[in-house]
């Protein structure tokens, strides 16, 4: 649940699919806290499918939870349940969907290499890990900075949503290596361009 922090892919796709969910939802018991952990079983299954060797499950499970992860937002606006814990419970939740997705793609794509290729896709993995959980710190360290004086399009590009459809369309096509090449680079350049700005906006603070 991003808000307006959503970028192209769940503004112009998730969304369109979430809000009917959660409209449908909106007549039941469900709550908006239920989805989140519901997103995190999602998220789960996808991990279990990578593991498993069933990639485009995971795939496709894992761009579910991405889905799964505005319903909950949608919910709470329609039934007028939204919180500052929900919100703060939902962001937590979602570094653990964002681990387990990208650990399970990892596992799977390892069994893909030699051995002697293994220890380098650990590495790249490392980063896209590192920098995907960077990419989120970052926003919230941006979110001090005045929105007036700081490039908003930037935090969108490397947004969930997004991270999340290039991984179900790289690893739909059966490339994993590049997929997490593709994950390391995008959302570590973006961290580095936000320290950037932050350092020639704040320096002058």
């Amino acid at each position: 649940m991003e808000g307006v922090y959503d970028g192209f892919v769940s503004h112009h796709l998730n969304r369109r699919i979430s809000r009917p969910i959660a409209r449908l939802l909106s007549h039941t018991p469900v709550t908006p806290n239920q989805v989140s952990f519901f997103s995190v079983g999602v998220a789960l299954a996808a991990f279990m499918s990578f593991v498993q060797g069933y990639y485009i499950a995971g795939a496709l499970l894992a761009q579910a939870s991405s889905i799964m992860d505005g319903v909950d937002g949608d919910l709470a606006r329609i039934k007028h349940m939204a919180s500052a814990f929900g919100g703060f419970m939902d962001s937590i939740l979602d570094r653990y969907v964002d681990g387990l997705i990208l650990l399970g793609l990892t596992i799977w794509t390892v069994g893909t290499v030699g051995d002697d290729a293994q220890v380098y896709v650990w590495g790249i993995a490392f980063l896209a890990m590192t920098g995907t959980f960077a990419v989120t710190y970052t926003r919230a360290r941006v979110e001090h900075i005045p929105r007036n004086t700081f490039d908003s399009g930037i935090t969108s590009v490397a947004s969930r949503d997004v991270r999340i459809f290039v991984l179900m369309v790289g690893v739909l096509a059966g490339q994993g290596l590049a997929t997490l090449i593709v994950l390391a680079v995008l959302t570590n350049a973006v961290v580095l361009l936000r320290m950037r700005h932050a350092h020639r906006l704040l320096k002058g603070l």
